[in-house]
Protein backbone atom coordinates (compact mmCIF):
# COMPACT_ATOMS: atom_id res chain seq x y z
CA UNK A 1 0.00 0.00 0.00
CA UNK A 2 1.31 3.61 -0.97
CA UNK A 3 2.75 5.79 2.00
CA UNK A 4 3.84 9.07 1.78
CA UNK A 5 5.17 11.52 4.62
CA UNK A 6 2.71 14.23 5.34
CA UNK A 7 3.79 17.76 6.66
CA UNK A 8 0.32 19.33 7.28
CA UNK A 9 -3.57 18.61 6.32
CA UNK A 10 -4.46 22.47 6.03
CA UNK A 11 -8.47 22.73 5.35
CA UNK A 12 -10.53 25.85 4.33
CA UNK A 13 -7.74 26.90 2.19
CA UNK A 14 -8.68 29.78 -0.64
CA UNK A 15 -5.02 29.95 -2.59
CA UNK A 16 -4.62 26.82 -3.49
CA UNK A 17 -6.99 26.55 -6.56
CA UNK A 18 -10.68 27.47 -6.93
CA UNK A 19 -13.37 27.24 -3.83
CA UNK A 20 -12.69 26.56 -0.36
CA UNK A 21 -10.01 23.67 -0.15
CA UNK A 22 -7.89 20.87 1.81
CA UNK A 23 -4.75 21.30 0.98
CA UNK A 24 -1.97 18.58 1.44
CA UNK A 25 1.60 19.27 1.97
CA UNK A 26 3.64 16.50 1.45
CA UNK A 27 7.71 16.20 2.38
CA UNK A 28 10.37 16.28 0.47
CA UNK A 29 11.67 18.57 -2.90
CA UNK A 30 14.01 18.69 -5.12
CA UNK A 31 14.75 22.41 -5.64
CA UNK A 32 15.96 24.68 -2.75
CA UNK A 33 14.40 27.66 -3.21
CA UNK A 34 15.99 31.04 -1.56
CA UNK A 35 12.31 31.81 -0.44
CA UNK A 36 10.82 28.93 0.48
CA UNK A 37 8.12 29.77 2.88
CA UNK A 38 8.24 26.08 4.21
CA UNK A 39 11.87 24.95 4.40
CA UNK A 40 10.36 22.05 6.85
CA UNK A 41 9.42 20.66 3.36
CA UNK A 42 12.36 20.56 1.50
CA UNK A 43 14.04 17.10 3.07
CA UNK A 44 12.34 13.95 2.33
CA UNK A 45 13.59 12.61 5.89
CA UNK A 46 10.86 13.29 9.02
CA UNK A 47 12.45 16.23 11.25
CA UNK A 48 11.47 17.55 14.70
CA UNK A 49 10.50 21.55 14.60
CA UNK A 50 11.84 23.61 17.61
CA UNK A 51 9.92 26.72 18.50
CA UNK A 52 11.87 28.09 21.65
CA UNK A 53 9.41 31.34 22.23
CA UNK A 54 6.74 28.48 22.89
CA UNK A 55 8.62 26.31 25.06
CA UNK A 56 7.46 26.60 29.02
CA UNK A 57 10.60 24.07 30.03
CA UNK A 58 7.99 21.23 31.23
CA UNK A 59 10.62 18.63 30.67
CA UNK A 60 7.80 16.28 29.34
CA UNK A 61 10.19 15.73 26.10
CA UNK A 62 12.74 15.05 28.27
CA UNK A 63 10.84 11.95 30.11
CA UNK A 64 10.06 10.60 26.72
CA UNK A 65 12.80 10.81 23.93
CA UNK A 66 14.27 7.35 23.26
CA UNK A 67 17.64 8.95 22.35
CA UNK A 68 18.38 11.77 24.91
CA UNK A 69 17.97 14.49 22.44
CA UNK A 70 15.56 16.76 24.69
CA UNK A 71 17.36 17.70 28.16
CA UNK A 72 16.37 20.96 31.08
CA UNK A 73 19.04 22.51 32.58
CA UNK A 74 19.04 25.42 34.91
CA UNK A 75 19.20 27.73 31.53
CA UNK A 76 16.21 26.15 30.39
CA UNK A 77 15.45 23.72 27.47
CA UNK A 78 18.24 22.55 25.84
CA UNK A 79 17.37 20.18 22.00
CA UNK A 80 20.57 18.37 20.88
CA UNK A 81 19.29 17.94 17.18
CA UNK A 82 22.15 15.75 16.33
CA UNK A 83 21.14 12.86 18.63
CA UNK A 84 17.37 13.68 17.40
CA UNK A 85 15.48 10.23 16.06
CA UNK A 86 12.37 11.60 14.75
CA UNK A 87 10.38 9.33 16.25
CA UNK A 88 7.76 12.04 17.24
CA UNK A 89 7.31 10.94 21.06
CA UNK A 90 7.86 14.77 22.38
CA UNK A 91 5.75 16.41 19.91
CA UNK A 92 2.63 14.50 21.79
CA UNK A 93 4.23 14.54 25.06
CA UNK A 94 4.79 18.33 24.71
CA UNK A 95 2.69 20.57 26.77
CA UNK A 96 3.41 24.31 24.94
CA UNK A 97 3.18 23.01 21.60
CA UNK A 98 6.60 24.07 20.85
CA UNK A 99 7.62 20.30 19.09
CA UNK A 100 6.10 19.85 16.06
CA UNK A 101 6.92 16.93 14.02
CA UNK A 102 7.04 16.86 10.07
CA UNK A 103 6.73 13.83 8.03
CA UNK A 104 4.28 11.96 9.71
CA UNK A 105 4.10 8.70 7.50
CA UNK A 106 0.00 8.02 6.18
CA UNK A 107 -1.64 6.02 3.50
CA UNK A 108 -4.22 6.47 0.63
CA UNK A 109 -6.62 4.69 3.23
CA UNK A 110 -5.68 7.05 6.73
CA UNK A 111 -5.82 9.76 4.71
CA UNK A 112 -8.87 10.03 2.69
CA UNK A 113 -11.27 10.33 5.28
CA UNK A 114 -10.16 13.54 6.82
CA UNK A 115 -10.12 14.73 2.92
CA UNK A 116 -13.47 14.08 2.54
CA UNK A 117 -15.40 15.38 6.01
CA UNK A 118 -15.61 18.86 3.59
CA UNK A 119 -16.80 17.52 1.19
CA UNK A 120 -20.03 19.59 1.48
CA UNK A 121 -17.76 22.77 1.22
CA UNK A 122 -16.01 21.68 -1.80
CA UNK A 123 -19.46 21.34 -3.58
CA UNK A 124 -21.10 24.55 -2.26
CA UNK A 125 -17.78 26.81 -3.11
CA UNK A 126 -16.73 25.26 -6.25
CA UNK A 127 -13.64 23.49 -4.13
CA UNK A 128 -11.77 20.49 -3.70
CA UNK A 129 -8.47 18.89 -2.90
CA UNK A 130 -5.07 20.23 -3.87
CA UNK A 131 -2.05 17.85 -3.10
CA UNK A 132 1.25 20.30 -2.47
CA UNK A 133 4.52 20.11 -0.78
CA UNK A 134 7.47 20.18 -0.83
CA UNK A 135 6.87 18.56 -4.29
CA UNK A 136 4.24 16.36 -3.79
CA UNK A 137 4.79 14.25 -7.42
CA UNK A 138 8.08 13.07 -5.69
CA UNK A 139 5.66 10.58 -4.23
CA UNK A 140 4.04 10.50 -7.56
CA UNK A 141 2.49 6.65 -6.95
CA UNK A 142 0.50 7.47 -3.43
CA UNK A 143 -0.47 11.23 -5.25
CA UNK A 144 -2.28 8.82 -8.19
CA UNK A 145 -3.85 6.66 -5.90
CA UNK A 146 -5.40 9.43 -3.47
CA UNK A 147 -6.16 11.40 -6.36
CA UNK A 148 -8.20 8.30 -8.07
CA UNK A 149 -10.02 7.87 -4.67
CA UNK A 150 -10.76 11.43 -4.63
CA UNK A 151 -12.37 11.74 -8.49
CA UNK A 152 -14.16 8.33 -7.14
CA UNK A 153 -15.78 10.44 -4.61
CA UNK A 154 -16.71 13.33 -7.04
CA UNK A 155 -13.87 15.63 -5.82
CA UNK A 156 -12.39 18.31 -7.47
CA UNK A 157 -8.89 17.68 -7.71
CA UNK A 158 -5.24 19.96 -7.94
CA UNK A 159 -1.65 19.21 -8.04
CA UNK A 160 0.66 22.08 -7.38
CA UNK A 161 4.30 20.81 -8.18
CA UNK A 162 6.92 22.94 -9.14
CA UNK A 163 7.67 20.83 -12.55
CA UNK A 164 11.02 19.65 -11.39
CA UNK A 165 10.06 15.60 -11.86
CA UNK A 166 10.44 12.98 -14.45
CA UNK A 167 7.89 13.08 -17.31
CA UNK A 168 6.20 9.57 -15.88
CA UNK A 169 5.49 11.03 -12.67
CA UNK A 170 3.21 13.36 -13.95
CA UNK A 171 1.87 10.68 -16.32
CA UNK A 172 0.71 8.72 -13.18
CA UNK A 173 -1.80 12.13 -11.89
CA UNK A 174 -2.74 13.15 -15.50
CA UNK A 175 -6.24 11.32 -15.38
CA UNK A 176 -7.19 12.61 -12.13
CA UNK A 177 -5.97 15.85 -12.08
CA UNK A 178 -8.33 18.94 -12.95
CA UNK A 179 -5.94 21.40 -12.67
CA UNK A 180 -2.33 21.88 -12.06
CA UNK A 181 -0.49 24.66 -10.21
CA UNK A 182 2.54 25.12 -12.16
CA UNK A 183 5.51 27.27 -9.78
CA UNK A 184 7.74 28.34 -12.53
CA UNK A 185 10.65 30.30 -10.09
CA UNK A 186 12.09 31.88 -13.04
CA UNK A 187 12.12 31.62 -17.11
CA UNK A 188 15.96 32.43 -17.41
CA UNK A 189 18.37 29.55 -16.68
CA UNK A 190 20.77 31.46 -15.06
CA UNK A 191 18.85 33.22 -12.32
CA UNK A 192 16.62 29.67 -12.07
CA UNK A 193 19.80 27.92 -11.15
CA UNK A 194 20.98 30.88 -8.41
CA UNK A 195 17.78 31.12 -7.34
CA UNK A 196 17.07 27.48 -6.92
CA UNK A 197 20.51 25.26 -7.52
CA UNK A 198 18.73 23.44 -10.28
CA UNK A 199 18.41 24.17 -14.19
CA UNK A 200 14.85 25.22 -15.80
CA UNK A 201 14.62 23.24 -18.69
CA UNK A 202 12.92 19.57 -17.40
CA UNK A 203 10.08 22.18 -15.94
CA UNK A 204 9.83 23.96 -18.76
CA UNK A 205 9.63 20.69 -20.70
CA UNK A 206 7.09 19.30 -18.31
CA UNK A 207 4.86 22.32 -18.69
CA UNK A 208 4.67 22.48 -22.59
CA UNK A 209 3.80 18.63 -22.28
CA UNK A 210 0.80 19.23 -19.56
CA UNK A 211 -0.31 22.22 -21.72
CA UNK A 212 -0.23 20.23 -25.52
CA UNK A 213 -2.81 17.90 -23.54
CA UNK A 214 -5.37 20.43 -22.79
CA UNK A 215 -4.73 20.58 -19.06
CA UNK A 216 -5.84 23.42 -17.00
CA UNK A 217 -2.82 24.84 -15.83
CA UNK A 218 -2.28 27.95 -13.12
CA UNK A 219 1.23 29.49 -13.40
CA UNK A 220 2.60 30.72 -10.58
CA UNK A 221 6.15 32.62 -11.30
CA UNK A 222 8.47 34.71 -8.81
CA UNK A 223 9.62 37.52 -10.67
CA UNK A 224 12.93 39.24 -10.47
CA UNK A 225 12.93 43.30 -10.26
CA UNK A 226 16.49 43.14 -11.95
CA UNK A 227 17.12 39.71 -13.55
CA UNK A 228 20.88 41.26 -14.14
CA UNK A 229 21.04 41.70 -10.61
CA UNK A 230 19.29 37.99 -9.69
CA UNK A 231 22.00 36.02 -11.68
CA UNK A 232 24.58 37.66 -9.22
CA UNK A 233 22.51 36.43 -6.22
CA UNK A 234 20.97 40.01 -5.75
CA UNK A 235 17.23 40.21 -5.84
CA UNK A 236 13.56 41.34 -4.79
CA UNK A 237 11.19 38.79 -5.17
CA UNK A 238 7.01 39.12 -5.93
CA UNK A 239 4.75 36.78 -7.39
CA UNK A 240 2.51 36.80 -10.33
CA UNK A 241 -0.42 34.14 -11.34
CA UNK A 242 -2.01 33.67 -14.72
CA UNK A 243 -3.80 30.75 -16.01
CA UNK A 244 -4.28 28.60 -18.95
CA UNK A 245 -7.42 26.76 -19.44
CA UNK A 246 -7.58 23.85 -21.15
CA UNK A 247 -10.72 23.59 -23.68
Amino acid sequence: MNKAKVIEIKRFAVHDGDGLRTTVFLKGCPLKCVWCHNPESIDFKPQVAYYENKCIDCGECVSVCPSGAHKIIPKGHIFERDLCVACGKCEKACLGEALKFYGKEMTVDELLPILLEDKDFYETSGGGVTLSGGECLCQADFCAELLKKLKEAGINTAVDTCGYVPKESIDKVLPYTDTFLYDIKAIDENVHMKCTGKSNRLILENIKYIDSLNKSIEVRIALTTNTEDASNGEFSVFFGLSSLKGE
